[in-house]
């Protein structure tokens, strides 16, 4: 090493030219002893009171993941507070030159109440709900019979055995993709959220189930979490939240497609009963079994009550009895005809003989005779012809031709 001066920033160092830890650790404390004081939320998992050195020391990590900072209070300024209790912590950034560490020196700690955590999902509800999240057309219906279903639970723990015991009794056929995680404490929301994104990608999962099985309030307030909600409202397979808990209603619940009170319930919904559904399709043969019977027999009834019927049981009948009807038509024709033709002939017969009466034939008959000059006129008069004229005469039976010798006027 030379006594070359050194680098005055970060990035011209070499390997060359480095910096001695002693600089690094330097800048890095005067780097983070410019931050400002922080409001920080966690979850309290150690906490040492030293009561000899005045001081507390406590491990503050994150309710969702496994991060964790230590926590260095004035036993003074510590209240009365317990490992596992949700805290506020205002705090700044320190680095210890010796080890290089960094810690929150505290200036003051809130526990975060019941209350107030009840009050945070509540208005992250209003949010989701705003958005649309928990509206009932985003709800998916359940298949009747999933060939595969995704669970999603503890360890080992009840509410897996509830679900694959009660849905396998009641439907044997169906088969399981289990992804166990953590359901309480750190982890829950990465873990939980990652399993269902992991069986909503698997085609085989035709239904997704999140089991638990109930515990308390603070236990269940994962299942409330943004990030997870926000998984579950993505998942495109149809999703049943059995998370157990009657009292308070978790966010999941809100956003799945169906809530199950219990993990028994949801194996229950999810699965029809293979007996039930025998007896469904006994009880579904019986009625039409008894239908197709009734209407049979009602068919049967109408169709005697027709063949017992006079024209059915005796065709002939009614052949016979429009045959007598015929025949007394066709009587009644013919005499009717009979005398129309015996009036007609006897009222031509007069018309006849009043014709002959009226026929110059007839006069002709009586010796009679139409006497006309060349040129055709009747001779009527005497004076109408001089001697000598050539007439020609009609008889009854022929014509003839005669002179006139003489007239002579009727005196």
């Amino acid at each position: 090493m030379t006594d070359a001066p050194l680098p005055e920033r970060a990035a011209q160092t070499t390997a060359e030219h480095p910096w001695p830890v002693r600089l690094l650790s330097t800048k890095i404390a005067e780097y983070v002893a410019r931050m400002s004081p922080v409001w920080v939320e966690g979850q309290i998992v150690q906490l040492n009171r030293r009561p000899g050195a005045g001081m507390a020391f406590l491990t503050l990590r994150d309710a969702d993941v496994d991060m964790s900072l230590a926590v260095k209070i004035f036993a003074r300024d510590l209240p009365e507070v317990a490992e596992g209790a949700r805290v506020v912590v205002q705090a700044k950034p320190d680095f210890y030159l010796k080890n290089g560490s960094l810690s929150l020196h505290a200036r003051q700690i809130r526990a975060v109440g019941l209350g107030e955590l009840l009050a945070r999902i509540e208005h992250l509800k209003g949010v989701l709900a705003a958005e649309g999240l928990f509206a009932p057309e985003r709800k998916v219906p359940l298949p009747f019979l999933p060939a595969c279903v995704g669970l999603v639970c503890g360890r080992e723990s009840k509410a897996e055995h509830d679900v694959v015991v009660n849905a396998r009794a009641r439907w044997p056929g169906v088969r399981f993709e289990i992804r166990e995680v953590a359901v309480q404490g750190v982890g829950t929301v990465a873990q939980v959220s990652e399993a269902i994104a992991e069986l909503d990608a698997n085609p085989d999962v035709e239904v997704i189930v999140v089991a638990r099985g109930g515990g308390s309030v603070e236990d269940l307030l994962p299942f409330s979490n943004e990030q997870l909600v926000r998984a579950a409202a993505a998942c495109r397979t149809p999703l049943v939240s059995a998370i157990g808990h009657e009292t308070d209603t978790p966010l999941l619940d809100l956003v799945a497609d169906y809530r199950a009170s219990t993990p028994t319930a949801a194996a229950k919904r999810i699965v029809p009963d293979v007996a039930e559904e025998r007896r469904g399709i006994l009880v579904a043969c019986q009625r039409l079994r008894a239908t197709v019977a009734g209407r049979l027999h009602s068919e049967q009834t109408m169709l005697e009550g027709l063949r017992s019927r006079p024209v059915l049981a005796e065709p002939t009948t009614m052949v016979a009895t429009r045959e007598e009807d015929v025949a007394r038509l066709v009587g009644s024709l013919r005499q009717a005809t009979t005398t129309r033709l015996e009036r007609s002939s006897a009222a031509l017969e007069s018309v006849r003989g009043h014709l002959r009466a009226l026929s110059p034939l007839a006069t002709l008959e009586r010796g009679y005779a139409v006497l006309r000059t060349q040129d055709g006129a009747v001779v009527r008069d005497a004076a109408d012809v001089a001697e000598g004229d050539l007439l020609d005469a009609r008889v009854a039976q022929g014509r003839l031709d005669v002179e006139v010798r003489r007239t002579r006027p009727q005196p």
